[in-house]
């Protein structure tokens, strides 16, 4: 069947531009704007690629797939002047995510043409920009980053501490091509297995057979390059390799290059391959190797690697590399004293390494003060799922300071995350001003978010609050503008308007609008949203958004079909479970797939209606379909009880684990009308492993897989169920397989079932065509299996 379309009002809502990401100089006095074509056309996703060693790449560009499109940037100033775009001239198919310079004046960026990835400098005052030389960037191994939200990975790229050049991943002239396969099969493929425990997550899209081992090789392979940006010239740095990262030291004298290498694993991705860790010099000389592992395809489940892992410089130090490594095996099962250890390593990298402190819990992360050589390192208690940070100077060992403590789920106590200051060298460190920091959090309450802006006293312990979001909208710090620490700039919304920048001087109160973006669908703005709060059986109290169609009057005792869209999340105790996330304060975007569309059509919609499955970690999956099922329940019984459901017109729906929530409560309750499931994992055996949190194999809780499965109760499943799934979809556990098998388990037992692929889309839909049909879709089940029934008082 061709592509359908939901009504016009919809369409010009899905095709109105979106808001550009922003990314703030270094020097914190402007932001470039990324306009990103959220949408584009099917045949962009239907290029053809190779899927190989856990991603996918375009080998016609040498690049990874490109599944979303960036058409411009625009430089922001804050002190009020004029915008200025950047110029690019020549046959560009898309720009790529930018990168400042740490003195923020210039911008380097990848430019997709047909034959390949060319690199770019603009000029952020002017916009001016030019290409370098006529190299070919290569981001098959080395890209990612934040341009991967977009569809369009972040170029390979690294400026010199002094601005002046750039490091680039570039494909090595003269260099083979991939061959075309042969269609007929030079023989079978074969695995083998004997003594090793492999209970590794089910990765899709890895290597399957020596051909696929020589097109990786080929595509990935790189040589890394040093480019004077003024003069153009291009200087070759070390032997061609496969390299994932090269970082630049404080000081700017060493390199930490990445690489990966050979032997290569057909049960994990590349990022898990054997690898080796080095520091270079600037003429590529190896200086010191800091790790040299195996293939990780063993790695304990919710565990991590044994070797040197979490490897960087410390941002506060001129040339000195930290790392972690696990004292129990990397295994989270077994009982030790301290499971990690830091490590680190000086130039000029001559003696061994020392040993500057044991963790007691998983190591989670270290962000480096910018007075002192000391750092903010966070723990996490796996058992308690519990977060610790301390305040510690690696050159002391027992130096140690608590700062934060707290569950993982504590919302309403969370004291925020550090502001991150970036320097003109490029190190990034913790803001620090006369032994204060300053903390950068969401403000969650029971009546929503509120977020917030403190100073906390490092020295006391006292908190400040500086700022914080007023009650008749939603606002967000985004950072502060230079190094003035009174003057913030702020996002900004309200329920009738979208998201705009602007800066905001603490000490006078003065406003100074940076960005004036307009309401893309004022039609269709104005529908009534508020938090909503009720409990379940149990006792664990629960919270949603409610959204009410436009124009709807509660007094007028009219009920409404209901959607009630969800998402489970693990607890350890029902308090953190009750806590109330988000704002009903801040604007209804209606955009992509979004399940608020039927607003449209004069539903209701209850959506992130909180599904909390809580209890130990060890165990709470087994009460899954008792918990959600109770959750669903209680959330149809508070609409109808403050007049707005008619409770024989519930639909609920979900993508991903919310897909699963969805075909389970359908499997095992009678409370909906029908169902909407999208990308989902129905047959837990097909997961044997682990799935999300569940920390048991199929083998060690077979009866627990067997409950949770949808698959297997697909006879109970008598509301009409509507299957959605990305054709491509290659995400971990929910392989397109899982939707056709359930279509057909459905269909076997004569119910009601509609099953769509989605050609060329993987988790999430990204073509224009694909979110537009996904729309119709929806809408056209609502409408078909919940008809209008209209209930008064």
């Amino acid at each position: 069947m061709s592509y359908r379309l939901p009504p016009d009002e919809i369409v010009a809502a899905i095709d109105a531009p979106n808001p550009p990401l922003s990314l703030t100089s270094p020097d914190r006095t402007r932001m470039v704007q990324v306009y990103f074509d959220a949408h584009p056309p099917v045949e962009m996703l239907a290029r053809p690629f190779l899927r190989l060693a856990g991603i996918r790449i375009d080998p016609t560009i040498n690049a990874r797939r490109r599944t979303g499109r960036i058409s411009d940037l625009i430089v922001v100033p804050f002190d009020g002047s004029s915008p200025v775009t950047v110029d690019v001239l020549g046959n560009a198919i898309s720009l790529g995510f930018p990168t400042w310079s740490p003195d923020g004046r210039q911008l380097a960026f990848g430019v997709d043409t047909p034959d390949g990835v060319r690199l770019w400098v603009a000029d952020a005052s002017t916009g001016q920009s030019r290409q370098i030389d006529d190299l070919l960037l290569n981001d098959v191994a080395g890209g990612g980053g934040v341009g991967g939200y977009l569809g369009v990975p972040e170029a390979p790229l690294r400026w010199s501490r002094d601005s002046r050049s750039l490091l680039a991943w570039t494909v090595p002239q003269g260099r083979s091509r991939v061959a075309p396969r042969s269609e007929v099969p030079a023989g079978p493929m074969v695995e083998e297995t004997e003594g090793k425990s492999s209970q590794m997550a089910t990765f899709q899209d890895l290597l399957r057979d020596e051909a696929d081992e020589m097109d990786f090789e080929i595509l990935a392979t790189t040589q890394l390059v040093s480019i004077d940006v003024a003069t153009r010239s291009v200087k070759p740095l070390g032997p061609e390799g496969m390299y994932t990262s090269a970082f630049v030291s404080p000081d700017g004298s060493s390199l930490l290059v990445n690489r990966i290498k050979r032997p290569f694993s057909h049960r994990v991705p590349y990022s898990l391959f054997a690898r080796t860790v080095e520091v270079w010099n600037w003429d590529g000389a190896v200086l010191t190797a800091i790790a040299d592992l195996p293939v990780s395809d063993e790695v304990p489940r919710q565990g991590v690697p044994t070797g040197p892992r979490s490897i960087s410089w410390q941002q506060n130090r001129p040339a000195t590399v930290v790392w972690v490594e696990a004292l129990d095996g990397g295994d989270p099962k077994i009982e030790v004293e301290h499971r990690d250890r830091v490590m680190s390593l000086a130039a000029p990298f001559s003696s061994a390494p020392d040993e500057r402190r044991r963790v007691e819990h998983r190591f989670a992360g270290i962000s480096w003060m910018e007075a002192t050589d000391e750092g903010l390192l966070t723990e996490y208690d796996r058992d308690r799922r519990w977060r610790t940070t301390w305040l510690v100077d690696l050159t002391r060992p027992d130096s140690r300071r608590k700062v934060f403590d707290l569950s993982v789920h504590e919302l309403y106590k969370d004291p925020g995350h550090p502001m991150i200051r970036a320097r003109s060298d490029g190190t990034r460190v913790v803001w620090e001003e006369d032994g204060h920091i300053f903390l950068s959090g969401e403000g969650a309450s029971p009546e929503g978010s509120r977020p917030f802006l403190d100073r906390l006293d490092l020295g006391t312990g006292v908190t400040e609050r500086l700022w914080q979001s007023d009650e008749d909208g939603l606002s967000r710090v985004s950072g502060f503008v230079g190094d003035d620490t009174s003057r913030l700039r702020i996002s900004r919304q309200s329920r009738t308007q979208p998201s705009n920048e602007e800066v905001l001087d603490l000490s006078t109160g003065d406003r100074v609008r940076l960005t004036d973006f307009k309401d893309p669908h004022p039609d269709l703005t104005g529908s009534h949203k508020e938090i909503t709060r009720y409990k379940r059986s149990d006792g664990v109290e629960l919270s949603a958004t409610l959204h009410l169609p436009p124009g709807y009057d509660r007094a007028s005792g009219q009920r409404l079909p209901v959607f009630i869209w969800a998402y489970p999340l693990d607890y350890s105790d029902p308090d953190t479970a009750g806590q109330v996330s988000g704002s009903d304060r801040n604007f209804t975007r209606l955009a992509g797939s979004s399940p608020l569309w039927l607003l449209t059509q004069g539903w209701a919609v209850l959506q992130d209606a909180t599904m909390p499955i809580v209890g130990d970690p060890d165990t709470m999956n087994d009460t899954f379909v008792e918990q959600v099922v109770d959750s669903a329940k209680a959330a149809i019984d508070h609409l109808d009880s403050i007049g707005v459901a008619d409770r024989d017109r519930v639909m609920v729906g979900g993508h991903s684990y919310g897909g699963f929530m969805t075909a389970t409560l359908l499997a095992h309750s009678d409370l909906f009308a029908a169902g909407i499931a999208r990308s989902g994992a129905y047959n837990r055996s097909l997961t044997p492993f682990g799935f999300q949190t569940e920390r048991r194999t199929l083998w060690e809780a077979p009866e627990v897989y067997a409950r949770v499965s949808p698959f297997n109760y697909a006879h109970q499943i008598r509301s009409p169920l509507l299957l959605i799934h990305g054709a491509a979809d290659n995400n971990t556990g929910t392989h397109t397989v899982q939707s056709e098998r359930l279509f057909q388990a459905i269909q076997g037992h004569g119910g009601t079932a509609r099953l769509v692929l989605l050609p060329a889309e993987e988790h999430g839909y990204r073509a224009r065509e694909s979110v537009l049909h996904t729309v119709a879709e929806m809408l056209e089940w609502a409408e078909r299996h919940v008809p209008p029934k209209p209930r008064q008082e």
